[in-house]
């Protein structure tokens, strides 16, 4: 009997626990002083990233002047759509999903992903990361909803994402090893599903400002 409410408490004291920490990463609280939810932090070819805070914190819907849905502020896929319809002057036909759904685990490495209207790599492709690429992480206990960032260099052994919500203490730019291995480059990271990219997009080498 004792060990039954011991469980009963542990189990309360967990779901209200759970219900804090999802409240306060939906609100606006900013536990990170050295900057403000909606500053610019970084960029890429002109195209900002804005500190958002809490991960699953957001500041509303943004929408194109045409009316396209480019995703909620300052969310990663807000970033990333942001990017690609500013940069690039691309619309995705299928304008909303979280952030691992923009990887489909149905279509073969290389096929258009009609979706996104972006052509789609496995991580273990026979083409090499390129800088634009779009690339996207399954999620994990701690974020359900996957993560996108965009590839900003790329060598033999290395490519270096720029990211948008990476979490209040996080970094906008993260390093991750690339291997080549029976003729296929892989991203040397468990999460990472895979990457996109807009066919008209040739090689080209990314503007920091």
């Amino acid at each position: 009997m004792k060990r039954s409410v011991f469980l009963w408490l542990v189990l309360i004291i967990v779901t209200i626990t759970i219900s804090v920490i999802y409240s306060v990463n939906k609100s606006s609280f900013n536990p990170n002083t050295k900057y403000s939810i909606g500053q610019s932090i970084d960029s890429i070819n002109e195209v900002l990233v804005y500190y958002n805070g809490m991960v699953g914190h957001n500041e509303g819907r943004n929408i194109a002047p045409d009316g396209y849905n480019i995703g909620m502020k300052y969310q990663c896929v807000e970033f990333v759509k942001r990017y690609y319809y500013q940069y690039y002057h691309h619309k995705m036909p299928d304008s909303y999903g979280n952030a691992k759904d923009f990887y489909d685990s149905g279509i073969v490495d290389s096929s258009v992903n009609n979706k996104r209207g972006l052509r789609q790599f496995s991580n273990g492709s026979v083409s090499k990361p390129m800088v634009g690429d779009l690339v996207v992480f399954d999620g994990h206990p701690g974020n359900i909803y996957g993560h996108v960032a965009i590839i900003c260099s790329v060598s033999d052994s290395s490519v270096c994402i720029i990211q948008q919500n990476p979490g209040p203490f996080a970094s906008s730019r993260a390093m991750m090893s690339l291997q080549l291995a029976d003729k296929k480059w892989t991203i040397l990271d468990k999460r990472l599903l895979g990457w996109l990219r807009k066919d008209t997009v040739s090689q080209q080498t990314a503007i920091v400002n």
